[in-house]
Parts: C-alpha cells; structure tokens; sequence
C-alpha cells in the first residue's frame, strides 16, 4: 500500500511544466534547493521525501523500489498531474527508472544524477541496515556525508559538511534501513532498454558510490540518453555543481518543446510545398510503425533545411527536382514534380532543370524526368484547384 509523501510545490501561478525531484538516501527534499531556485521560474517544481525521509511516513520495512516508485505515482494521482519531467538522484534515481520503465506515459523526460542500474554487491548495504536499526543513523553520518561532497569542497565548506551530517542522522533509522533493503534488491540492468523517454544522465568524477562507469552503463543502457560527467563533483552533485547541474536540467527539458517547434514549422512547410491533400493522406496512413519516421523527416526536413532563410522555397523546389532527378529517385521525383506544377511552377522552368541535369546527372536519368513531367502534364495536374491530387501516399 503506497504512503501520502511528503512534497513541497512552487512555480509560476499559471502552471508550466512540471518537474519531480527524488532525492538520495539519507537526504531530505532541501537537497534540492539550488535546482527548486533555478528552475521554479519557468517550472512547477515537486520536490519529494520519499518515504522513510523527511517529513514523509515511516512504514515498517523492508521496502522495494517497486512499493517507493508507487508512493510517488499515488502523490502524482493525487496532485492530478499526468505526465511530467522526472529528476532522481541515487536512490530516487533508482525510483525514477522504475517509473521510466513501467510507467512510461508518466514521464516526458527523465534526469538521472549519481545512481545506478544496480548498487554493488547485496550484503554491503543488508549490514549497512543492521547497522543503523541497533545503533542509529547518526552512527553512520559522517561515513556517508564523505561521500557526498568531493575533498576539496568538504574544506572550503565545513558548514555545508555538518549540515549535511545533520541530514542524515535526523534521518528516520527504519526508514533508511528499509531503503537499504530496497537498494539490495534493485537491479535494473535489464530493462534500460524498455526506457523510452528522452534521458539525461549525469555523473560526478569524484564519486565513490556511483562512479561515471556506472552512469555510463546506463547511458549506454537507454538509447535516447546523453551522459555528462562533472568535475570536480561528488554524490551529491547537485549541490556541488549547482549552477551546471540546473542548466543541463532545464535545457534537457526544454528539447521536447523545442521539438515540437520544429515538428509545427515543419508541417507548415511541409504543407505548403506538397499540399494539405498529399498530407492529410499520409498523416492518416502512419502506423506506430512508421510515426518516428514521420516525425523525423516532419522536423528535420521540412522544419530545418526547408525553413532555412537562405534559400527561397521555389529555389529548394528546384534544387530537390534537380537531385532527385541526379538519383533516379523515381517515386519521390513523381511527388514534387507534381506539387510543384500545383504551385504553379511553369513547365518549361522544369524542363529547364531537366536539361541542366542531364549535362551533370546524365540522359537517362534526365529522361526519366521529361517522362514524369509529360504524364504529369497530361493529368492535367497544375496550380491548385486545377486537378484532384492523385500521387500516391508518400512521405
């Protein structure tokens, strides 16, 4: 049964995305603070105690990632948000995967700092929650905090250091003996690659618990990942590398919505080159199949090269017929002849280009040409409203 956890909620008063932080073992939400800061300008922002920490319940353990990635679906339920941009760091890393892999419709990007697909060897982390129900979380603080935060930033900031002992020995002791129990049981090696959604993957240089080779492993794991390594950082990177940390956040989340910018200038174009009636016909003919290819060719294409100020449309038209025509690529030369005698492109202009490619491209394929245009023509096709559009679906 899921626990009602513990959140803190800031942003914008007219919403935005929203954007879920899952914090580390031992940790409580302030973890968070520097990327609350930065990014609750533009962003709803959650920052969550998993259950066990901070302010959230305590439920008798032990846990599994499973039950702590349910808590964080009900909070979500709860909070009435569909799908989001999730952030976890370590342990809430873990819970962010799960989440990724079982509940893809939740997430629209996903941020992993510092965790890993499966942390070390069982019984490390069963005696570590031994450990702490006998004798306290505060017997363990200063182990873990030297974790957290790489040499050189454990001199210059003692007061960072015995705030963050704090942390953890405030920690509730059942609580981070049973998330050790749900750490030892957790491997997720084999479904990074039910992973679909975009990834950020961060690591710090100076990490002993989740090293870079362990990040790494999960970028190379999720196929739509990038990896980051920061130096000089630790565990808990995102208080030692901030500034960089909330930058790679939300310019990683900014990309779904810089690509549905493409993916609408692209279709306008897309429109305007081939014709609403050729579009609606293959928009209607994509399968799930064939949809990554659609929106491939929609953005880059037609939302790139096509929307590019240094050329003019009817210069690019030109230009594709002559390639095209260079090729012998026959059912896609078919397409624009056709829409560009609908654009109302004169057919001596494309007679024109023909010419000129079978200087460069060759006769025969310069035939090829003459002999689509000729049958073009005699459909009739020409500036829109002319002819019914009667090429074949085609991209």
């Amino acid at each position: 049964m899921s626990v009602a956890l513990a959140h803190h909620r800031t942003g914008p008063d007219g919403g935005g995305p929203t954007v879920v932080l899952l914090g580390s073992l031992g940790s409580d939400r302030t973890m968070w603070d520097p990327q609350v800061a930065a990014l609750s300008a533009a962003h709803e922002v959650i920052a969550v105690d998993l259950r066990g920490h901070g302010e959230s319940p305590t439920p008798a353990g032990p846990y599994t990632i499973d039950e702590l990635a349910a808590d964080v679906l009900a909070l979500l339920d709860r909070l009435d948000r569909g799908a989001v941009h999730l952030v976890g760091l370590s342990l809430g890393g873990a819970v962010a995967q799960w989440i990724a892999t079982h509940a893809p419709t939740r997430v629209r990007t996903l941020t992993l700092l510092c965790t890993a697909a499966k942390f070390g060897a069982a019984p490390g982390w069963l005696d570590r929650a031994a450990t702490v129900r006998a004798n306290g979380t505060a017997a363990i603080a200063e182990t873990v905090v030297a974790r957290w935060f790489s040499d050189g930033l454990a001199e210059r900031d003692p007061a960072l250091i015995a705030h963050s002992r704090t942390m953890v020995a405030d920690t509730d002791a059942e609580g981070y003996a049973a998330c050790c129990e749900a750490i030892a049981s957790w491997d997720g090696r084999a479904d990074l690659a039910r992973i679909t959604a975009p990834t950020l993957v961060i690591a710090g240089a100076q990490d002993p618990a989740t090293t870079p080779a362990d990040l790494r492993l999960i970028a190379e794991g999720i196929a739509n990942s990038a990896l980051h390594v920061l130096d000089p950082a630790a565990h808990l990177a995102s208080v030692e590398q901030a500034g960089p940390v909330s930058a790679l956040i939300a310019a990683h989340i900014a990309g779904p919505a810089q690509r549905a910018a493409a993916f609408d200038a692209g279709m306008w174009v897309r429109r305007s080159v081939l014709g609403d009636a050729h579009v609606d016909r293959a928009n209607a003919a994509t399968t799930e199949f064939t949809a990554p290819f659609q929106d491939f060719i929609t953005r880059t294409a037609w939302g790139d090269v096509w929307h590019r100020p240094g050329l003019g449309q009817h210069t690019r038209r030109l230009l594709t017929l002559a390639i095209l025509t260079a090729v012998g690529n026959t059912h896609e030369l078919d397409m624009h002849i056709r829409a560009a005698l609908r654009a109302g492109v004169a057919p001596a202009e494309l007679g024109e280009v023909f010419l000129h490619t079978a200087i460069y491209a060759g006769v025969p394929n310069s035939n090829l040409a003459f002999g689509l245009g000729k049958a073009a023509l005699a459909e009739g096709v020409g500036p829109a409203g002319s002819t019914a559009e009667e090429e074949p679906h085609r991209p």
